[in-house]
């Protein structure tokens, strides 16, 4: 079941275009991600979607409700953690949930907020005190108060160390677990594909493309990497390179020195071969892999954009 609908979006400021005709659906209980290069209109998307800024052309509706008609209904509805959070530094996380709590009709307890988002144990820390990563956590608490059923997340882990960022990540899953719709915008490729239901890639304001992680991955190409390390040098892999030529499965070989690179539909086969080949002639390969293609592999082929943190 859908519970927003997002049609033909527009908003330009001034001769800028930012968003030029986004058009999607979220389904109940699904994690929705939107990724693309900075400057390809993610965040005014999501603040037109938030009711923060008003499409020039567009409809957007949460179920029968528009921000014209329901306004208030809907910020109700909803859960909204910004890029850059407000809170009181001079308040603990408690106070700060506990505040947030008076400007909704209904609320969730703020003790399951805090254990939600694992902060029980700082509860009674100023907020100025907090880390980074706790911060984020508190931020996430802070979309959750008003117990919404769609949360809004802007990059919520964008400079947070590793282990804080999989903190979110574990928050986002129990979330998920609840039954909560989230919508997240991100800068790391492994979280869309990790955390993702559905993944909507935008560059210069518009989708190029919309799908699960898994399907997009698999429309990008049927080959997959293999990498060879041999020990016996440069004649060994050239050796090989003209082996694994005449290889079915094979598409195209790539080496340099004693490395062999090549993109194979079928690399379990491939490999049984290859190593026919080596066993034979008795050449000792040091290092093998089968690279799997990523999200980054399908972010770089629909935008023609390298991706950077």
């Amino acid at each position: 079941m859908s519970v927003l609908d997002v049609r033909d979006l527009k908003k330009s400021f001034g001769k800028n275009h930012a968003v030029q005709g986004i058009s999607f659906s979220v389904s109940a209980g699904e994690v929705f991600t939107i990724i693309g290069p900075n400057g390809a209109g993610k965040t005014t998307t999501l603040e037109m979607i938030e009711g923060l800024v008003t499409p020039d052309h567009g409809e957007i509706l949460f179920g029968n409700l528009t921000w014209e008609k329901n306004s208030k209904t809907i910020k109700q509805m909803i859960g909204v953690q910004p890029q850059s959070s407000a809170m009181f530094d001079l308040l603990n996380p408690e106070e700060n949930l506990d505040l947030f709590a008076t400007f909704y009709d209904k609320a969730r307890p703020t003790e399951e907020v805090l254990k939600l988002v694992n902060l029980t144990d700082h509860r009674k820390n100023h907020v100025k005190k907090l880390s980074g990563g706790q911060r984020q956590r508190l931020a996430i608490g802070l979309a959750m108060i008003s117990d919404p059923d769609i949360i809004f997340l802007d990059e919520p882990t964008t400079g947070l160390d590793p282990q804080a960022r999989r903190n979110i990540w574990d928050i986002i899953l129990e979330l998920k677990k609840l039954g909560k719709t989230i919508i997240l915008t991100t800068h790391y490729m492994e979280e869309a594909e990790k955390l993702s239901d559905r993944v909507c890639i935008v560059d210069q304001g518009k989708i190029v493309t919309l799908d699960t992680p898994a399907a997009l991955i698999a429309k990008l190409t049927e080959e997959r990497e293999v990498r060879l390390a041999f020990i016996d040098g440069a004649a060994a892999a050239e050796e090989a390179e003209v082996f694994s030529q005449n290889i079915d499965s094979v598409v195209r070989t790539e080496r340099e020195g004693s490395s062999l690179k090549l993109w194979s539909t079928n690399p379990e086969d491939t490999l049984y071969d290859l190593f026919g080949f080596t066993k034979e002639k008795n050449y000792k390969v040091e290092q093998v892999s089968i690279r799997e293609m990523s999200l980054e592999d399908v972010f770089i082929a629909f935008t023609g954009k390298e991706w950077r943190d």
